[in-house]
């Protein structure tokens, strides 16, 4: 299998998901681009925040919000390293983000792809293009070794 250099973008979500890592959080990040350029970085921190809201993608679209002064990310692009939670994806819809990365798949607990599958309800009012698999071995490593090392 060839391997091709992954985006930045990508590149920056997974030092993010290792500063997660780091900090004893489940090691997810994520960035929000615009125009080309990242405009706002996250990685969870629902236990150092004590805040069962603060997993990667919302806080990476409240960084972003904030630094465009707007709540509606409409053009921006959202790269994470695992498939968005119900809740997560839930809060893409709703900040209208254009185009969603995302490197592993989440059978357990995602809501793209698996599970609820946020985008394909009628109820969802905005459906972003959604992107997978750039940098599925990578975070998936990060994912396994971090669970691994807890056991």
């Amino acid at each position: 299998m060839t391997r091709w250099p992954l985006p930045d973008p990508m590149q920056r979500a997974l030092e993010e998901a290792r500063l997660a890592a780091a900090a004893g959080e489940v090691p997810v990040g994520a960035v929000v681009v615009r125009d080309g350029e990242i405009i706002a970085a996250a990685h969870n921190a629902p236990r150092t925040l004590a805040d069962p809201t603060a997993h990667a993608e919302v806080l990476a679209l409240r960084a972003a919000a904030k630094a465009l002064g707007q709540e509606r990310l409409e053009g921006c692009d959202l790269w994470v390293t695992l498939e968005p939670c119900a809740m997560c994806a839930g809060a893409i819809a709703h900040a209208r983000i254009a185009r969603l990365y995302y490197a592993a798949p989440d059978p357990k607990g995602g809501a793209v792809a698996h599970g609820a599958r946020v985008f394909d309800h009628p109820q969802c009012h905005h459906r972003p293009e959604v992107y997978s698999g750039m940098g599925e071995e990578e975070a998936g490593e990060l994912l396994r070794g971090f669970f691994a090392r807890r056991r």
